[in-house]
């Protein structure tokens, strides 16, 4: 139906024009005349509310009710207005509520449009704005309900499980007990770490390497004045790391080995950092001391210019032991140190119950099928557990001690291999005991599909996700790998990266080294959430790759001016927009009309500037703030509009105030937020000096 003359439409409804301009300017409909046109939706709106009109007085009287009936029936009205209804996002239709709250969509429809001004449509799809001021002219309270998750975003039952312990070590503190310490070897290559573990174990496994050891689970177990010490026998910091990326970290002790030979080397800082980014326990041990160009007190002040470790005989807390691996001289001395850290650290488990165990190592054995080597961390593990791990699960059928014997159980931090997986297990997964191996496969089961719905989302900090990182923490922190072609260039960048801190922002560099960008340096990014920053160096394809996996920000430059160029946009987007009040506009109230179901409507001259409907107002009166607060609606004659600028007169209803008088003044403001920059170091002692 096209629009319409006013005489047309009265046609249609079998009314005069006459009577229909009536009606219109009853419903406060502008028209001038019966050559007026009416537009399609105003027509169809006009005609259903006539229409409605009609059928109500051809319905016959109802008799009149005794005055307490009446009373009753107010009673009800007055509590059905004030009930409340719950929505579902699709349930946003005109249709719908008015059965949801119990009238008819005319009545809805008429209502709005006398009373606020809305044109609405049977069916119609509203906005949730919409439907806020249908619910208020109701009285009715409205709730959205949230949409369901599928249930492949149920909560993982393996992360559960972890949970679990965390509850126990925090809930029954008074039921853990001490456990030997797990000890990881790092060091620069050539500095002697395999050397070290074969002698603590008293195998010769570097001279026999390439065949003279048939079988090793990856750890073992030593004995020293009664105490025990596990040590994992895969030296290399690249190990560490991997682990501590996939959640299970099995290091409790970290004892990093620096030839007296050949002082700190570039491997050396590398495995310190990785060591410092987990939190662990640092003992250092001087090797290759039986050497005749030995210098320990030279590896000592290397140790404090690279690494900052300060040993604890020259005043410091770092434990320092001098030793050669290859004679044995002090290697005693060093697992007696090793003990006292682990005593002073307090390294403790919960002894009962189902076993928690970290898989440091797993493959496909021709003979066995699926093993995995373990060190438990809690409970007791047993023959016939159910287990499972991060991607499949499976029954104990065997289990073998670090000499291949078998045993029946094994307790924390012993190492142990478990036969009875379906499949391979992911290395460096926890893995956790449960009731069956029905319960099991469930969680592995249901795990599997939930990662795969998250494999396209998963993803690391990168540079342009930081504005969403740590929003808990006042201070935020940007871990940084730095990877440059010379070392010249690493203190450049260093430099440059240290004029960018600023009191908001802390940039932290976990490790910064020469050479091309390796898959170490991915999972150390991994493990801390970091950032890798190349200068003038390459990516290797092998970490191209796992970076793509793991989701890493790896970045390369060339100029050095770019890459901080691009570190100071990523830091200004970390910091919330700042809410500045602008003053946007003044105005008078010169008249103040009462109108009825809506109360105390302004009539405002404006003297500058504009009145916008989303901002906010302050009411002053003989100079002192009678009401600050936002405006309800806003209207231009008859229109509601969302803004009004000055000389214009306009309408205003205020919200929840209606104390107005004539030549209160009024002043308008709006909320915007505002991008706020860093103070940098270097701008901040420019500023100091000025």
């Amino acid at each position: 139906m096209a629009r319409l003359r006013v005489y047309e439409l009265a046609r249609k409804l079998n009314m005069s024009p006459k009577e229909l301009l009536q009606e219109l300017e009853e419903l406060g409909v502008n028209v001038k005349s019966h050559m007026s046109y009416v537009d399609e939706e105003m027509a169809n709106i006009i005609i259903d509310l006539l229409e409605e009109d009609n059928r109500k007085a051809k319905q016959p009287s109802k008799p009149k009710k005794e005055k307490g009936e009446e009373e009753v029936e107010k009673e009800v009205v007055e509590k059905k207005k004030k009930k409340k209804i719950t929505l579902k996002p699709d349930e946003l239709k005109l249709d719908i509520i008015a059965e949801k709250i119990g009238v008819p969509q005319n009545k809805i429809i008429q209502d709005m449009f006398v009373k606020r001004g809305i044109a609405l449509r049977p069916g119609q799809i509203l906005k949730l704005e919409e439907v806020e001021q249908i619910l208020k002219e109701y009285k009715i309270e409205i709730e959205i309900e949230e949409e369901q998750q599928t249930s492949v975003e149920e909560v993982d039952e393996f992360e559960l499980l972890e949970k679990r312990y965390q509850e126990l070590y925090e809930k029954e503190k008074d039921k853990l007990v001490p456990r030997p310490p797990v000890v990881t070897v790092m060091g620069h290559v050539d500095h002697g770490k395999t050397t070290l573990l074969d002698r603590i174990r008293s195998t010769r496994v570097a001279e026999r390497e390439e065949g003279g050891i048939t079988q090793s689970i990856g750890a073992y177990q030593v004995e020293v004045n009664g105490k025990k010490i596990t040590f994992i026998d895969t030296p290399g910091h690249e190990l560490f790391t991997e682990m501590r990326a996939r959640g299970a970290q099995a290091t409790d002790i970290v004892v990093l080995v620096v030839a007296a030979d050949d002082g700190v080397m570039p491997q050396t800082i590398e495995a310190y950092n990785h060591a410092k980014a987990a939190n662990v326990p640092i003992i250092v041990a001087i090797n290759k001391i039986d050497k005749p160009n030995a210098n320990v007190e030279k590896t000592k002040q290397e140790l404090v210019e690279k690494l900052g470790l300060i040993p604890e005989e020259w005043g410091g807390d770092t434990i320092v032991v001098p030793i050669s691996a290859r004679t044995g001289q002090g290697v005693d001395e060093l697992l007696e140190m090793i003990l006292l850290v682990a005593e002073m650290n307090e390294i403790k488990c919960y002894p009962e119950g189902p076993a928690r165990a970290v898989i440091i190592e797993s493959k496909l054995d021709k003979k066995m099928g699926p093993v995995a080597s373990v060190i438990v961390k809690d409970g007791v593990l047993k023959v016939g557990d159910a287990v499972v791990a991060s991607n499949t699960y499976g029954k104990v059928r065997n289990l073998f001690d670090d000499n291949m014997r078998p045993i029946r159980e094994a307790y924390p931090s012993q190492p142990v291999m478990i036969l009875g997986f379906e499949d391979v297990p992911d290395v460096h997964s926890n893995v956790y005991v449960v009731e069956s191996v029905e319960k099991a496969k469930e969680i592995v089961e249901k795990r599997l599909q939930r990662l795969e719905a998250q494999k396209q989302s998963r993803k690391h900090i990168n540079l342009e996700d930081l504005m969403k990182m740590m929003q808990e923490k006042e201070k935020k922190v940007l871990n940084l790998i730095l990877k440059a072609d010379t070392y010249g260039s690493v203190a450049a960048l260093k430099n440059a990266i240290n004029k960018l801190q600023s009191k908001e922002i802390e940039l932290n560099i976990v490790h910064a080294g020469v050479g091309e960008i390796s898959t170490s340096d991915v999972m150390l990014a991994a493990a801390v959430d970091g950032v890798i920053l190349g200068f003038r160096v390459k990516v290797n394809n092998q970490a191209r790759r796992l970076a793509e996996q793991e989701g890493v920000d790896v970045r390369t430059y060339s100029i050095i001016y770019k890459l901080v160029e691009d570190l100071k946009l990523a830091l200004e987007g970390m910091l919330e927009p700042e809410e500045v009040e602008e003053v946007i506009g003044h105005g008078e109230i010169r008249k103040v009309f009462k109108i009825s179901k809506v109360g105390k409507v302004a009539g405002v001259q404006m003297l500058d500037g504009k009145a916008d409907r989303n901002g906010f107002v302050r009411i002053y009166r003989n100079g002192q703030l009678v009401f600050e607060g936002k405006i309800e609606s806003l209207k231009h004659y008859k229109e509601d509009v969302n803004v009004v600028e000055a000389p214009q007169e306009c309408g205003i209803k205020f919200a929840g105030f209606d104390d107005i008088q004539e030549g209160d003044e009024l002043e308008f403001y709006v909320i915007r937020k505002v991008k706020r920059k860093p103070t940098f170091v270097e701008e901040q002692s420019d500023q100091e000096q000025k």
